[in-house]
């Protein structure tokens, strides 16, 4: 069986700021309400840690 996995990218279609939550979903095989859900509520406790976490991403993460 063979198995071929896809590489980590920002997504082109599944976008709604960057891509980066449509990007970790397709690589992922989940919806991608969880990533932006999660995001969300890393921006709950005074926006910092979700917000950096996401311009890392975004720099760090290639577009398709």
């Amino acid at each position: 069986m063979n198995v071929q996995k896809q590489a980590l990218r920002r997504s082109g279609r599944n976008r709604v700021v960057a891509g980066v939550c449509g990007g970790l979903a397709e690589f992922y095989g989940i919806s991608s309400f969880w990533f932006r859900l999660a995001f969300l509520i890393a921006l709950i406790p005074g926006g910092v840690p979700g917000l950096l976490v996401y311009l890392i991403m975004v720099f760090i993460i290639p577009s398709e």
